[in-house]
């Protein structure tokens, strides 16, 4: 592996992480009950179990990240909540506290339309060999 192809591995990872940590851990203070962040849910009229499900997603979501085969599948979920987010700050509080959510439907997006690598089948080595 060249230094070019480590440098970018290195900074996909670390935008991973960067991705996952906070929505890992909002999913997680979701579960717990934290009040601070269900009152949003209350806010716009939603039943009390709506942000359990939306924890377990982000936490879900977090999980699957780490997954390749799940990775796109993750991001996208993870950007509908992001967007679902957006909508909350755009309507409820000063957009500037839809800052991280915006920072985080990018980074969920990029990754949402990255590919795991496909598996060759023998067919396809045979015919690039031929």
């Amino acid at each position: 592996m060249n230094a070019k192809n480590r440098t970018k591995n290195v900074l996909r990872r670390g935008a991973l992480v960067l991705l996952a940590l906070p929505v890992l851990a909002a999913g997680a203070a979701k579960l717990a009950g934290v009040p601070q962040l269900h009152e949003s849910f209350a806010l716009m009229g939603l039943p009390a179990w709506f942000g359990y499900f939306i924890g377990a997603a982000e936490v879900a979501g977090a999980i699957g990240l780490f997954v390749p085969v799940l990775r796109a599948w993750a991001a996208s979920g993870l950007a509908m909540v992001m967007l679902g987010a957006l909508g909350f700050h755009a309507l409820y509080t000063p957009l500037s506290q839809g800052l991280p959510a915006l920072v985080l439907l990018g980074l969920s997006l990029s990754f949402a339309r990255r590919q795991a690598e496909p598996a060759q089948s023998p067919y396809s080595v045979c015919m690039q060999q031929g």
